[in-house]
């Protein structure tokens, strides 16, 4: 997984947390998450190659709607407690 984030925005903090997040929630099914610096406001959030949130086109993720996202992509059978409830 990869999240590439402004860096004259100073997103850098956001998207270590948003990093943080996922790999708490899914360690091992997750495997690494990188950070890679980017300009121009960016904010995107890519798993295999695909991107699967882009700030551009629908704002910063709301987390519990990623997690659901990232699950339903790596481990449809897991279940994310409270971040299930729509």
């Amino acid at each position: 997984m990869e999240i590439e984030y402004c860096t004259q925005c100073r997103w850098l903090l956001r998207a270590a947390w948003t990093a943080q997040e996922l790999l708490t929630t899914f360690g091992l099914r997750l495997g690494e998450v990188a950070l890679v610096p980017g300009t121009g406001g960016v904010f995107e959030i890519r798993l295999d190659d695909e991107t699967i949130w882009s700030r551009k086109a629908s704002g910063f993720p709301d987390l519990a709607e990623l997690k659901r996202l990232v699950r339903d992509r790596i481990a449809p059978e897991l279940s994310l407690g409270h971040s299930d409830n729509r």
